[in-house]
C-alpha cells in the first residue's frame, strides 16, 4: 500500500499548497515533503512491480512514513477548523488553509523525522537505480485498459465450461414439475460458482423463473445469515431485517417464494446437515422450481439431488485447457509458435483446473507477449500438483503471484475488493464512487477522477481478478463481485498492509488500520472497537453491511479523520448531526427519514464529494425534503443523491453568503420542480448524470422551468424526467415542444410528458443514445411513424402505458436495436414486421399486450429461427413481474 499511501498524501498536499486564492507561500516544510512523495510516486509508478521482493522493506517503511504524515496533518487541519469560532465558520478555504500554513514550524516537528525517512528510502532507491538492481517499466509491458481488446478475457473465461453450462441449462428447463435439486460437484476452484454464476445470469434461465435468489453457505454456516441473505437477494440489498428472529426470517423466505416458479443458488454447501437445515425453506409449488448446490462432498450431492443425478465437474484435458487460454490470451489472432510453445508448458502447470487457468490467462492478457515473459510465468507459478483433492497446491500462491505483476496504482483498488462479504454484488457506478472518495484514484488532468476509476476497474476486469456479474444494455459494466479465493486473499493480503479488517477478526492493536467493514451485527462490536482507543484514530473509511436501528453516531465520531461513512444498512431516526465535525468527510451514505428539513449544518463539511440518503422502509413519494442552501457553499460535491428533495434556487439573498459554481458535480439525484434557468445551467458544466422530477399544480406553466436549456448541459450522458400530476389534477398538461436534449446523451428515460409522437424526431435526432425508456404517457397519439436515419444507436427501447395502436418502423430505423419491451401497450395492434428483420435484434419482452402483439411476437421468433437464429427470444410476463422503476 506505499502507492496508495503517498497518493493519498500527495493530495491532500496539493489541498494545502495549491487552496483557491492563495495569497501567501506555504512553508518550507510543505513543499520539501511534497517533493519527496513526488518523487517516490514516480518511482513506484515506473519500476517493474515484478521486482517487488527487492524493495519490500523499503514499501513498508514508505506506506508507515506517508500514513504518519497525513495523520500529523489532517489531525491538524481538524482541530483548526473545529476550533474556529462560529464568527469565521463562512471564511473561504484559502484562508483557512494560509491560518494552517503559518503555524507548520510550530506544531509539527514530527514531519522532519518523516522527511528524514523519505529522503532516505529515496537515496537507496536511486542508489539500487545506479547499480541496475532495479528497472523501469517499458512503455510496452502493459496493455492499457482502453484499448480495444479490454474486457474480451472475462466474457470469455468459460470457454471450457461451455458444454457443462448447456447441460445444466437442460436440467433447469426440462418439463417436470416437480421442485428438483441440481447438484455440482468438484473439487475447489473447479468452476462450480464460476458455472453456477453464469447460469444464474442466463437470459433464457432468468425469464425462465418467476424469482431468483443467491446464497453463500461455506463452512461457517449461520442459519440467521443465510436466511438473511436469501431474503436480501430475493427482495433487494435494501431489505431491512436486522432484528428479526430466525423464525421470522423462515416465515417471510417461504412467504416470497410461495406460488412462484424459483430458482435458488445454494453456494458451497459443506455438510448433509446444512442441507437438511435449509431444504424446509423451499416450498414445492409444483411448477418447475429448482435448486443449484454447488458442493465439494459427492455425498452432499447425492443426498440432495434425488430426482437427478450430481453434475461433477471435471478437469479440463490439454486440448481444452490450450483452447481456453489462447481465447483468453489472443483471441482470434495468431499465436507465434514459440509462444504457443511455452503457452502449452504453462497449461501443463495448470492441471487442466479452470480457475488456475482464468487467473493466468488475465495475467499473460495484459502482459507484453514475448517469450521472455512467457517463460518467467511459467517458471514462476510456483506449485506442483500431486492430488488436488488432499490440496497439493494453493489457490492463494497463484493470486498473490497475480497480484505482484499488478502495476501499483491499481492494488489498493483490488484490494478494497475485500471489504466487501461474500458473493456480494457492487454496482459499479457506487464502487467506483468509493474508490474515488478513499483517494486511490490518480488525478488526471485530462479526464475526471471516475473517468480514470473506469479504466482501473476495466483492467482489473481485463486480469480476471474482478468478476462481471451484470452488463448494461449498453454494454456496460453494471455490477461487479470477486471470487471467494480472491476475497480471501484481499483480506489476507489488506491486514498485512494495516489497509481494512472486520472488527470481529481487529487485531489487538492496529496503529495504521486505515478501513474497517462490519459484515455481521453492530450491537457491541462497533462499541468495543471504538471505546479501544482514543479520538486520533486512524481509521478512514467506516463501511456497514450489517442491519440494525441503532443510532451509534456518537461513537462513530470517534474515529475524527473518517473520510468515508457507508452506512446505509443502518438505520438513524434523525439525520445524525455529529458527523458534521468530522471534516474530512468525503463520501456519507446514510438512511434515515427526512423529515422535511435537512441540517444547514452539513455545509460545514467542506471536503464532501458524495452524499447519498435513502428514507430506507419510509420510502414513499410522500419522503420528501427541503435541502438547505448553504449546500451552494459544497463546491466539491461530485455526487449528490436523494429519492425527491427540493433544492432551492442559488442566489446571494438567499444563501447570505458566497457559494461557488458546482463545476465537479457529476450526479444529482433527484431533485424536484427545479428551474434550469441559463444561469444554473453555468453552475454545472460537468453535469453527466440528472434524476428530477416535475409536480404540476395545475397553475404552474410547465415552461418556467425552462426545459429548453437542458440542450445546454454539454456533458450530460444519462437523464432520467419524470412528469407527473397531483392527485386532484386527471390529467396534466403536456411537455412544450420545444424541449431539447444535449447531444452527449447516452440513456434516456421519460416519463408522463404527454408530447406527441410527432415530436420524436428530438429524440431521434441523439446520435449517442442507446437506451430509451417511454413510461406512462410519455408519448401520445395512436400513430407513431418512424424517419429515416433515426435511433442509429438505440440498443434498447421500452414503451410503457401508452395510446399507440399502429407504429410503422422498417429494418432501417432501428439498426442497432438488441432489445425491445412492450407493458401494458393495450391499444397496439400488433408489432411492425420490420422489427424482426433487424439483425441485431435479440430479445422481444410483453407485458400486458394484446393477444394480437403477442402473436406478432411469436412470427418473428419463427422467423428468425428459419433464419438460424436460435438465440433470438419472446420473453412473456406476468403483471406482477414486471419491473419498471429502474
Amino acid at each position: 500500500m506505499a502507492y496508495a499511501s503517498l497518493l493519498s498524501l500527495n493530495q491532500t498536499l496539493d489541498q494545502i499548497l495549491h487552496p483557491n486564492d492563495q495569497t501567501e507561500q506555504p512553508h518550507i516544510i510543505m513543499r520539501y515533503l511534497h517533493e519527496k512523495v513526488s518523487f517516490l510516486l514516480y518511482f513506484l509508478d515506473i519500476y517493474s512491480p515484478i521486482q517487488s521482493k527487492k524493495i519490500s522493506d523499503l514499501e513498508g517503511r514508505i506506506r508507515d512514513a506517508a500514513y504518519e504524515a497525513e495523520d500529523i496533518i489532517e489531525s491538524h487541519i481538524s482541530n483548526q477548523i473545529l476550533s474556529q469560532s462560529e464568527t469565521r465558520e463562512d471564511r473561504t478555504e484559502s484562508h483557512m488553509s494560509n491560518e494552517i500554513v503559518s503555524e507548520w514550524d510550530q506544531k509539527f516537528e514530527g514531519l522532519q523525522k518523516i522527511i528524514q525517512e523519505l529522503h532516505s528510502v529515496s537515496d537507496e532507491v536511486v542508489n539500487m537505480w545506479e547499480k541496475n538492481e532495479i528497472q523501469a517499466l517499458q512503455p510496452s509491458n502493459s496493455l492499457p485498459a482502453a484499448s480495444s481488446k479490454s474486457l474480451s478475457t472475462n466474457k470469455s473465461a468459460t470457454v471450457g465450461l461451455v458444454h457443462d453450462l448447456m447441460e445444466i441449462k437442460k436440467l433447469l428447463t426440462r418439463p417436470n414439475s416437480e421442485l428438483e435439486v441440481v447438484s455440482i460437484v468438484g473439487m475447489e476452484s473447479i468452476g462450480k460458482t464460476t458455472l453456477a454464476r453464469k447460469i444464474y445470469v442466463d437470459s433464457l434461465i432468468a425469464n425462465n423463473f418467476d424469482i431468483r435468489a443467491w446464497v453463500y453457505l461455506s463452512q461457517n454456516y449461520l442459519e440467521q445469515e443465510v436466511l438473511k441473505g436469501l431474503l436480501n437477494s430475493l427482495r433487494g440489498l435494501n431489505h431491512e431485517s436486522g432484528e428479526e428472529s430466525i423464525e421470522k426470517l423462515a416465515e417471510n423466505v417461504s412467504k416470497s417464494l410461495k406460488n412462484k416458479r424459483f430458482l435458488i443458488i445454494l453456494d458451497d454447501v459443506w455438510t448433509i446437515k446444512e442441507w437438511n437445515q435449509v431444504k424446509s425453506l423451499f416450498p414445492d409449488n409444483n411448477n418447475g422450481s429448482r435448486i443449484i448446490l454447488t458442493t465439494r462432498d459427492l455425498q452432499v450431492a447425492k443426498h440432495a439431488s434425488h430426482l437427478c443425478h450430481p453434475y461433477s465437474l471435471t478437469w479440463l484435458d490439454r486440448n481444452k485447457s490450450w483452447n481456453l487460454l489462447r481465447e483468453m490470451v489472443f483471441g482470434e489472432e495468431h499465436v507465434p509458435l514459440d509462444l504457443e510453445t511455452m503457452g502449452k508448458k504453462i497449461i501443463r502447470r495448470c492441471y487442466g483446473i479452470p480457475f488456475l487457468l482464468f487467473f493466468i490467462g488475465g495475467l499473460l492478457y495484459k502482459a507484453e507477449r514475448t517469450l521472455e515473459y512467457f517463460q518467467y510465468v511459467a517458471s514462476n507459478i510456483g506449485f506442483e500438483i500431486l492430488d488436488p483433492y488432499d490440496r497439493g497446491y494453493d489457490i492463494l500462491d497463484l493470486i498473490s503471484f497475480s497480484y505482484n505483476q499488478l502495476p501499483h496504482h491499481l492494488r489498493a483498488c483490488f484490494l478494497y475488493m475485500g471489504v466487501l462479504p461474500e458473493f456480494h454484488n457492487i454496482r459499479r457506478s457506487n464502487l467506483i464512487k468509493l474508490w474515488t472518495a478513499n483517494r486511490f484514484i490518480k488525478p488526471d488532468r485530462s479526464r475526471s477522477l471516475e473517468e480514470v476509476a473506469e479504466e482501473y476497474l476495466k483492467d482489473l476486469v481485463d486480469r480476471n481478478l474482478i468478476l462481471v456479474t451484470e452488463w448494461s444494455y449498453s454494454g456496460e459494466i453494471k455490477t461487479c463481485s470477486v471470487n471467494d479465493s480472491v476475497r480471501d486473499f484481499c483480506l489476507m493480503k489488506a491486514e498485512e498492509e494495516k489497509f481494512n479488517s472486520d472488527v470481529e477478526y481487529l487485531p489487538e492493536f492496529h496503529d495504521n488500520l486505515r478501513q474497517v467493514s462490519i459484515l455481521t451485527d453492530l450491537k457491541n462490536k462497533i462499541t468495543r472497537f471504538a471505546l479501544k482507543r482514543d479520538r486520533d484514530l486512524r481509521v478512514r473509511a467506516i463501511t456497514f453491511f450489517s442491519h440494525s436501528s441503532q443510532n451509534d453516531a456518537h461513537l462513530i465520531t470517534n474515529f475524527r479523520l473518517l473520510r468515508v461513512l457507508d452506512a446505509l444498512t443502518i438505520r438513524f431516526q434523525d439525520f445524525p448531526v455529529e458527523i458534521v465535525e468530522l471534516v474530512t468527510l468525503r463520501y456519507i451514505a446514510l438512511s434515515y427519514w427526512m423529515k422535511h428539513t435537512f441540517p444547514a449544518s452539513i455545509a460545514k463539511l467542506y471536503n464532501l464529494e458524495t452524499l447519498i440518503i435513502n428514507p430506507g422502509k419510509f420510502r414513499s413519494i410522500f419522503s420528501t425534503t427541503f435541502l438547505p442552501p448553504e449546500i451552494w457553499k459544497m463546491s466539491r460535491l461530485r455526487h449528490l443523491l436523494f429519492v425527491r428533495s427540493y433544492l432551492p434556487y442559488p442566489t446571494d439573498a438567499l444563501i447570505g453568503g458566497t457559494f461557488f459554481p458546482f463545476e465537479n458535480l457529476q450526479t444529482l439525484s433527484n431533485v424536484i420542480n427545479f428551474r434550469w434557468t441559463k444561469e444554473v445551467i453555468k453552475m454545472l458544466p460537468n453535469l453527466r448524470k440528472l434524476v428530477i422530477s416535475y409536480e404540476n399544480d395545475g397553475r404552474t406553466e410547465w415552461s418556467s422551468y425552462c426545459f429548453d436549456n437542458f440542450v445546454h448541459l454539454h456533458q450530460l450522458e444519462v437523464l432520467k424526467c419524470i412528469f407527473f400530476a397531483k392527485c386532484y389534477i386527471k390529467y396534466q398538461d403536456p411537455l412544450p415542444v420545444n424541449f431539447a436534449f444535449p447531444p452527449k446523451l447516452k440513456r434516456l428515460t421519460l416519463s408522463g410528458c404527454r408530447v406527441s409522437w410527432k415530436n420524436m424526431t428530438v429524440v431521434g435526432s441523439l446520435s449517442n443514445l442507446e437506451v430509451l425508456k417511454l413510461k406512462f404517457h410519455a408519448f401520445e397519439g395512436t400513430v407513431w411513424e418512424l424517419n429515416d436515419g433515426e435511433f442509429r444507436r438505440l440498443k434498447m427501447l421500452l414503451i410503457h402505458m401508452t395510446d399507440l395502436e399502429h407504429w410503422k418502423v422498417d429494418k432501417t430505423h432501428l439498426p442497432s436495436l438488441q432489445h425491445l419491451s412492450l407493458r401494458y401497450c393495450y391499444n397496439l395492434v400488433e408489432i411492425p414486421s420490420g422489427i424482426g428483420k433487424i439483425p441485431t435484434l435479440e430479445e422481444i419482452e410483453l407485458c400486458e399486450c394484446k393477444t394480437s402483439v403477442e402473436t406478432s411476437a411469436q412470427v418473428i421468433q419463427e422467423e428468425k429461427e428459419n433464419l438460424g437464429n436460435n438465440g433470438f427470444k419472446v420473453v412473456l410476463k406476468d403483471k406482477d413481474d414486471t419491473n419498471i422503476s429502474s
